[in-house]
């Protein structure tokens, strides 16, 4: 029978303790840590059986004054303070994204997805994600949480056979804060459509503000308003319809020759070395560099005013080091301009597309 104070070892594990009290036929054992374990009396055996105590010093005989001592309060154990929130100045109004981002992009057929939220505002979030598919008809909660001001959260990881389960996506978030005042921001019930087939196209991921790496991304609340999906009004449908059958019913009118506007063809500038100089013997890595920066100057110096004209400059993957020399100048000397990865089919990784907009 164990007994308090003997040393036991487990039957089913590793380690032992001494014993420290008895509770039916539950024993608890106090390993060398300091932490106390139950475990069932069956379980154990005892290595070392408890010693009786000799008393070596007979303790004095203390008669306690009548005086009564005041009772020492407990210390009170305070709250945590709150860790300060980082806040920025456009953080005041609402921009929530939803992102899915592949493990491995180059093998889209095979690799699994990351969700991730973006709170990029000064407020915590009530925070649901749900998903279903096109023949469910409850909803599916894959993560609830309190996400905090200006931080990216990761929601969950899924494959391909998981997209059939997520054709319709909703976001359901309360915005507030902590320990100060704040402007009210309207609870929000976002529900989008979300194309699963897009999961298998490399050009449906690309890089955006958030992302360093290719992302599919989705608006959930920009500036406050949230996105709202597509919604077919079938009384005015029906109008329309109806409309469209008296127009029909009168006479004809003669139809009116329509000119359309002519097509904006796409210029494509490639504007790796080797196309721009016959022979590269004497130039440095820097004398390129600059040659190539002044060609794409002066394709764009040549077409600033012509808006909405598309140029596309081929620059080559490498080390991005002429992507960036571009982006660069472009946020410089002509910064109204839209800047996006050109068609992967078309010209493959290492093409940039800018837009020409008023300057």
């Amino acid at each position: 029978m164990v007994k308090v104070n003997d040393i036991v070892r487990f039957l089913n594990d590793v380690g032992g303790g001494k014993v420290t009290r008895v509770e039916g036929k539950m024993v608890y054992v106090e390993d060398e840590d300091g932490f106390e374990r139950p475990v069932l009396e069956k379980e154990v055996v005892v290595v070392d059986t408890a010693k009786p105590h000799h008393a070596t010093y007979e303790k004095p005989l203390v008669i306690k004054s009548k005086l009564v001592e005041p009772d020492v309060p407990e210390p009170k154990h305070e709250p945590k303070p709150m860790e300060p929130v980082f806040e920025t100045e456009e953080g005041e109004v609402l921009n929530i994204v939803l992102a899915y981002e592949p493990r491995e992009i180059k093998h889209l057929n095979t690799t699994t997805f990351y969700s991730m939220l973006v709170n990029d505002s000064n407020y915590f979030l009530y925070f649901v994600y749900m998903t279903r598919g096109d023949e469910d008809k409850e909803w599916t909660t894959r993560y609830h949480d309190i996400v905090e001001p200006n931080t990216q959260v990761p929601l969950d990881e899924f494959g391909h056979n998981d997209l059939n389960a997520m054709t319709h996506v909703a976001v359901q978030y309360i915005a507030f804060k902590q320990g100060k005042g704040f402007a009210l921001k309207n609870p929000a019930l976002v529900q989008l459509r979300l194309d699963v087939t897009k999961f298998y196209k490399l050009h449906c991921f690309h890089e955006t503000e958030y992302f360093d790496s290719p992302v599919l991304q989705l608006e959930i609340t920009h500036n406050d308003l949230p996105t709202k999906p597509l919604r077919i009004d079938s009384s005015a449908l029906e109008n329309a319809m109806r409309d469209k059958r008296r127009r029909d019913e009168r006479p004809q009118r003669r139809p009116k020759p329509v000119h359309k506007k002519k097509k904006v063809e796409t210029i494509v500038q490639d504007l790796h070395i080797h196309e721009l100089v016959d022979n590269t013997a004497g130039f440095s890595n820097a004398d390129m560099l600059n040659y190539q920066l002044a060609k794409f100057c002066e394709v764009m110096k040549a077409n600033e005013d012509n808006l909405g004209q598309k140029i596309v400059f081929i620059h080559g993957k490498g080390e991005g080091v002429l992507r960036n020399a571009i982006l660069t100048e472009l946020k410089r000397k002509w910064p109204a301009c839209t800047v996006q990865d050109a068609s992967f089919q078309e010209y493959g990784f290492g093409a940039t597309q800018v837009t020409i907009h008023k300057h």
